[in-house]
C-alpha cells in the first residue's frame, strides 16, 4: 500500500508541476491559458490515480486525507506515518524527475510571489476553504456513492483552482514539493506555513462538520 502512495504522489506532483511548465512554455504571455492547462491536467490525473490505487491504499496521496482517516480510526499511527513518508518521497522524486526531463536545474527553491503576497492570512483562509471542501467531498461522496469519489475529487480540485486565491492546494505534501520548483507552479517558502496551517485546520473543521450530521 505504501508503494501505491509513492507512485500516486509521484504522478500527482509530476503532473501538477510538469503541466505548469508546459503550459507556461506554450503560453508564456497568457497566465490564464497556462493555468487552464494546468487545471485540466491535474483534474485528469487525480481521477486516474484514485481509480488506479483506491483498492490498494485508499488513494490518499495527501497527508491531510491520511490524517482524516487516522481520526476516523481507519489508520493506525504507524500506518499514518508511513503513508505520509511515502507521499513526501513520491512528491520530491517527482520534482527531481520533472526538472530533469525539462532540462532545468534539479535543485531549485521557489522565488514566486503569490497573487496575494501582502496578505498571507488570506492564503491561510483560502486553504481552509479548499481543504474543508475537499475533505467534505470525500466524506459525503464516500458515504453516498463510493465509486464516485474519484470523479468528485477531480472535479472539486478542478473547480478549486479557479475559485480560491491559493488555487486550492489542499495538500501539505504538494505544498511542500512545490516549494522546490521555481517554475509556474512554484510556491514561495514564506507562504508554505500559511498553506499547511490552513490545510490542517481544514481537516479538523471538515471532520467536525461531517460528524455533526450524525447527530441530526
Amino acid at each position: 500500500m505504501f508503494i501505491a502512495e509513492f507512485i500516486g504522489s509521484f504522478l500527482l506532483v509530476a503532473t501538477v508541476v510538469g503541466s505548469g511548465i508546459m503550459g507556461n512554455n506554450l503560453s508564456p504571455n497568457n497566465t490564464a491559458i497556462a493555468l487552464l492547462g494546468n487545471t485540466i491536467a491535474t483534474g485528469a490525473i487525480l481521477f486516474v490515480i484514485i481509480k488506479m490505487f483506491e483498492k490498494k491504499s485508499g488513494a490518499h496521496f495527501n497527508p491531510a486525507v491520511s490524517i482524516l482517516f487516522y481520526f476516523k480510526k481507519e489508520l493506525k499511527l504507524d500506518q499514518l506515518l508511513s503513508y505520509i513518508l511515502f507521499q513526501f518521497l513520491g512528491g520530491i522524486a517527482a520534482i527531481i524527475s520533472i526538472h530533469y526531463i525539462f532540462n532545468l536545474d534539479i535543485y531549485q527553491l521557489s522565488t514566486h510571489s503569490m497573487r496575494v503576497e501582502n496578505a498571507p492570512w488570506s492564503l491561510f483562509f483560502s486553504e481552509i476553504i479548499a481543504t474543508t471542501g475537499l475533505i467534505l467531498t470525500i466524506l459525503f461522496v464516500r458515504e453516498n456513492d463510493k465509486n464516485s469519489v474519484a470523479v468528485a475529487v477531480a472535479l472539486f480540485i478542478t473547480a478549486g483552482y479557479w475559485f480560491t486565491s491559493s488555487t486550492s492546494f489542499a495538500n501539505p505534501m504538494v505544498t511542500t514539493a512545490r516549494m522546490f520548483t521555481d517554475t509556474f507552479t512554484g510556491i514561495n517558502p514564506i507562504c508554505v506555513p500559511y498553506f499547511i496551517f490552513g490545510q490542517l485546520v481544514g481537516v479538523g473543521l471538515s471532520y467536525l462538520i461531517f460528524n455533526s450530521f450524525d447527530k441530526d
